[in-house]
């Protein structure tokens, strides 16, 4: 008999995982990306998962995401997943990101998780930046 199963963890199909950084799957405080489990907020591009210090969308600058803009394939779509709902940003904000080259997704965390994988698959170059919910 197996486990089972929290009700509130979706499960995720995705590319191979051995390939790129997939998120398998997210459930209240946690996510499951490649084989590794986080249970905090997380910055996810194809080649790295990384701790992220952005505990709130209000404390989001330029400054903790810049690091996407760096090496020899910076990223052109960022997905910001806010917790359990959508947060929007301020226009300032929203409009600084786009001048560094970001186009923006603001969505709650779960649909953060399912566009990422998306948006991986077709081979974008994209960066997930996720508030558990």
């Amino acid at each position: 008999m197996s486990p089972a199963r929290d009700p509130d963890d979706k499960t995720l199909p995705a590319p191979d995982p051995a390939q790129v950084q997939v998120i398998r799957g997210y459930g209240p405080g946690h996510f499951t990306i490649g084989e590794r489990e986080w249970r905090e907020p997380v910055l996810v591009t194809p080649g790295a998962t990384s701790a992220w210090e952005v505990s709130r969308m209000e404390e989001l600058t330029l400054a903790s995401v810049a690091v996407l803009r760096e090496g020899p394939e910076p990223v052109e779509i960022l997905v910001l997943g806010c917790g359990s709902r959508t947060v929007f940003l301020p226009p300032a904000l929203r409009a600084d990101l786009r001048a560094a080259g970001l186009s923006v997704e603001v969505v709650d965390t779960g649909s953060a998780c399912r566009t990422y994988n998306v948006l991986l698959a077709e081979g974008r170059r994209v960066a997930a930046a996720l508030i558990p919910i």
